[in-house]
């Protein structure tokens, strides 16, 4: 009796070949990606670090003594990391680096305090800048994140009554053998409209909120264009990104860090924006080619003619620095001015838009039911 082959063995997947187990084994240790921390703990942070380094502690004590009851166990693995790296012999800068938690526009300040003995200097400055970043941030969500929720409750609130009371109130009249006519025959007309294209609207809508949310080229896409739109949007995104990267030239550049260098690592800190290629290429045309700074600016970057005639200043009486700072300060100045009126502006129009939907959801729920009841009354006469 000749036995049947077992299935098992058929069944058993062939070993894999030595090159693809090594990139299977590679793929499981890649490193995952590392969420830097938020602005208000770094904020925290490097203000901690800097009183400390004032009072004379050193800086590895300065990172134990800190990090003790913190509850933020991510931080504290972090801090224990850099001061367990810097007792080992790294570099400050290194230390902080190797954590992949933190900016290299941060990592180029603390090597620059570092070098010139000045790092209680650096922490403090770090913390000044992320303090204004933060304020202008919630700024911008609190004038735009806080009127869309606004318009979206309102929507929901139209539609709502567009689908669910409006037909009721159409069911009724026709019950008791009333014909709509006049305004009622058209709020029952928008109401046949909004409950055949509500569903389409609003998906479209979520799915137009997911590419932005997700999509950087969309949304850098669709911030040009209202940006081109708009003046009061171009003055106030114009600002931030010009205050930005000035502010980070300024820092670096004032704590020893030269200047092309400077220009690279601001570069960072407006990533994803036009400026970001201009900066960078306007530093090797200064490092490499001998042009002045404020030439470089000039033909290759689309910074405001005001911060180019003020570098020119700066670079004729050497007082760079000085120039930097005005520049800054000036931003600043300017970002809160538009920001101000950016905001007063979108209140403005969410006012408007809040007006028309409540005033639609009151015409087409309530003006049915006020004009049904003469009617009701002539039926029954």
């Amino acid at each position: 009796m000749i036995s049947q082959p077992t299935t098992a063995s058929a069944a058993t997947p062939p070993p894999l070949a030595p090159a693809a187990k090594k990139s299977f084994l590679a793929t499981l240790n890649q490193p995952k990606s590392v969420i830097p921390f938020s602005k208000k703990v770094l904020v925290d942070l490097f203000r901690g670090l800097s009183s400390m380094l004032r009072a004379q502690i050193n800086t590895a004590d300065a990172l134990k003594y800190y990090s003790q009851g913190l509850p933020n166990k991510t931080l504290v693995d972090a801090l224990l990391r850099i001061r367990e790296d810097i007792g080992n012999g790294m570099n400050v800068h290194e230390a902080f680096r190797r954590t992949g938690r933190f900016s290299d526009t941060m990592i180029g300040l603390i090597q620059a305090g570092s070098d010139a003995g000045q790092l209680h200097h650096a922490f403090h400055s770090l913390a000044l800048r992320l303090k204004s970043e933060l304020h202008f941030s919630k700024q911008l969500k609190k004038a735009t994140i806080t009127p869309g929720v606004i318009i979206s409750v309102l929507m929901g609130a139209f539609i709502t009554s567009q689908v669910k009371i409006v037909p009721q109130v159409e069911q009724m009249m026709s019950g008791v053998g009333a014909k709509p006519d006049g305004m009622t025959a058209i709020s029952f007309k928008v109401s046949h409209f909004t409950q055949t294209v509500w569903p389409v609207v609003v998906i479209s809508l979520i799915a137009t909120a997911i590419t932005i949310a997700r999509s950087t080229r969309v949304r850098t896409l669709l911030l040009g264009l209202a940006m081109s739109r708009w003046r009061l949007l171009r003055l106030l995104i114009m600002s931030l990104r010009q205050m930005t990267f000035l502010s980070t030239i300024k820092l670096l550049h004032s704590n020893g860090i030269n200047l092309a260098k400077s220009i690279r690592v601001s570069a960072n800190s407006v990533r994803g924006t036009p400026f970001y290629t201009e900066l960078r290429t306007a530093a090797d045309k200064y490092e490499h080619s001998g042009v002045p700074l404020s030439t470089a600016f000039a033909k290759y970057t689309s910074v405001d003619s005001q911060v180019t005639h003020m570098l020119s200043i700066g670079e004729k009486s050497a007082s760079l620095d000085s120039q930097l700072t005005m520049l800054t300060e000036m931003y600043e100045e300017d970002a809160e001015t538009h920001m101000a009126t950016f905001a007063a502006t979108v209140s403005f129009l969410v006012l408007i838009i809040a007006v028309f939907l409540i005033a639609a959801v009151f015409i087409g729920t309530f003006l049915p039911i006020f004009l049904m009841g003469p009617k009701m009354m002539q039926n029954g006469i």
